[in-house]
């Protein structure tokens, strides 16, 4: 299965979405800073007690959507401490 940049960013918002309740779900947590750096098992992306956060569905895919995750917690912890 291919998967352009866009869908992968679609599909990383869509997860998003779902964990801050917006998606309409709201019963999955928000993630917490704790819970990072997220890192892979196979296709799922879990957090750094092992606890399963998504199924990407392909080792790449998930590997792709811990990296931005990653990135997005570190920019925001930045964020924080910059003010």
């Amino acid at each position: 299965m291919i998967f352009t940049r866009a869908s992968i960013l679609f599909r990383l918002i869509a997860f998003i979405e779902d964990q801050e309740g917006v998606a309409g779900m709201g019963k999955k947590k928000p993630l917490e800073p704790s819970d990072f750096p997220v890192s892979t098992d196979a296709r799922k992306v879990v957090t750094q007690d092992g606890k399963p956060i998504a199924d990407a569905g392909s080792e790449p895919l998930a590997e792709d959507v811990a990296e931005r995750l990653n990135e997005d917690a570190a920019r925001k912890e930045e964020d924080r401490w910059a003010f």
